[in-house]
């Protein structure tokens, strides 16, 4: 058995390019961590690795903990690969970043394990993360609603950003199941340490391996192996849509001063599965963005896309998704431009012709019929109910009209409200007025007085278009 865990090892190594490396081995303590130190202390000559130990006291233990950071000093000394031993409150830190204990946990850890890496000059991060260790994985995410990115689970290596820099995580062992990391352990006398937390069931983790996954098995011996099929699955079809995402991306999204802009025709003409993969990549641009970011979140930003200018949804992390006129915003609130400039004065509409504002160009037509098109940004009007004398200004205190399928009157200000329109927002939106009220809310409703009717004899065509600033 452990000639095989030995071979699988060093197999893996060799795929991915890592022989000659310099490697970051996170030790833990545990079974699965001092057999993957051991397997790749015994591959270092052969495969001309230089090692480097990495361990981190969490500070939650006591004294175990304690006894944890002399064990993995002991292992150091014996194999003779050097040792960074850190100390970190994990609580605390848990409490001003406001997260559950695991999430701080392992941000704590990498954070470290990062600093190990720059320290020793090397540029991975290698874990002892198992095959149990994923179907664990696979069903929290599949637990917290995390969408078919989640699904794909552990992967056998990550790139991430960890404090500024990109390290690649590794996991060598990720084929190997913990039975045979601890058959390894008891095989070469290892005495690996045993974590008492892990027995606990508070952490969400716990309860899975410990009630779940037996569970399960209950209805299906075999759930593991149905779970890591369905993980692959859901691994290929993820990297068919990242090639098919590289092909589009260009054309649909711009990022600038950590602001994603996404052009609005351009991502209407894509298929769902593949707006919803594009809009979590324009996630992952943005440092954190992705970690408390669940499908329900881009299932809202999904249900945005066909919604008016102004709207807006707030999401973790102090995100928001605000749709334009002519794209979408993705950012911080307070780096977000506001899609147009604010107007200001009143600008006297060509009837019929093209006016040029700033922002927009509106261009009028008298027609017939309506079109058949439903851009928000085109309405028609009947010219015998709003006077020849059309302008266009912002909203002001005391504004009023009688929203599009209302019996009465309303003050503005409540309709953006309730339009779920941000305050910062209100102003830069366009309102077509005559001498007779407000006629259109530009991109929202049109006013009941002015609709067109099966008698209307005139009709006049108001088209807003969007200008590059």
């Amino acid at each position: 058995m452990s000639q095989d865990l030995r071979l699988s090892v060093s197999r893996f190594l060799y795929r991915n390019h890592l022989s000659g490396s310099k490697l970051v081995v996170a030790v833990s303590g545990g079974p699965d961590s001092v057999c993957l130190l051991h397997v790749l202390s015994g591959l270092a000559d052969e495969l001309g690795l230089t090692l480097h130990i990495g361990h981190l006291d969490h500070g939650l233990r006591g004294k175990e903990s304690f006894d944890d950071a002399e064990y993995v000093a002991g292992l150091s000394e014996k194999l003779q690969i050097p040792v960074t031993i850190g100390h970190a409150d994990v609580k605390a830190y848990r409490a001003s970043a406001g997260m559950t204990l695991e999430e701080a946990a392992r941000e704590v850890r990498y954070s470290f394990l990062s600093e190990v890496c720059r320290s020793a000059g090397a540029g991975y991060i290698v874990t002892g993360h198992t095959r149990d260790d994923n179907v664990e994985t696979i069903l929290l995410h599949l637990i917290r609603g995390s969408g078919t990115r989640g699904l794909v689970g552990l992967r056998p290596l990550t790139t991430r950003e960890i404090d500024g820099g990109d390290l690649t995580i590794v996991r060598p062992m990720i084929d190997i199941t913990r039975k045979q990391t601890v058959g390894y352990c008891r095989h070469f006398a290892l005495q690996p340490r045993t974590d008492s937390s892990n027995l606990e069931l508070s952490p969400l983790r716990n309860r899975i391996r410990l009630q779940l996954l037996p569970m399960l098995a209950e209805y299906n011996p075999n759930i593991s192996e149905a779970l890591l099929r369905m993980s692959s699955s859901a691994g290929a079809e993820l990297d068919f849509m990242d090639c098919r995402l590289g092909d589009i991306w260009d054309n649909i999204v711009t990022g600038k001063d950590g602001v994603m802009t996404l052009d609005r025709a351009g991502l209407a003409g894509l298929h769902p599965a593949l707006k919803r993969h594009l809009l979590r990549a324009c996630l992952e641009q943005l440092p954190g963005a992705l970690k408390d970011i669940e499908s329900v979140h881009i299932e809202d930003m999904l249900e945005l896309l066909d919604k008016p200018a102004g709207r807006r949804i707030d999401l973790p992390r102090g995100l928001v998704f605000v749709t334009g006129y002519d794209g979408y915003l993705l950012g911080r609130a307070e780096d977000l431009d506001n899609p147009r400039p604010r107007l200001s004065g009143e600008y006297i509409l060509n009837i019929p012709g093209t006016t040029d504002i700033p922002g927009w160009k509106v261009e009028t037509k008298v027609v017939k019929a309506m079109d058949t098109d439903d851009n928000p940004l085109t309405a028609h009007v009947d010219t015998g109910s709003a006077s020849q004398l059309l302008s266009v200004r912002a909203w002001k205190n005391g504004d009023r009209f009688q929203p599009l399928g209302m019996d009465s009157e309303k003050k503005l200000g409540e309709f953006m409200i309730a339009a779920r329109i941000p305050r910062d927002l209100r102003r830069n939106i366009p309102l077509v007025v005559s001498s007779s009220g407000i006629v259109w809310l530009v991109g929202f409703r049109l006013d009941e007085r002015f609709k067109v009717k099966p008698k209307s004899k005139r009709i006049l065509r108001i088209s807003f278009k969007p200008v590059t600033l």
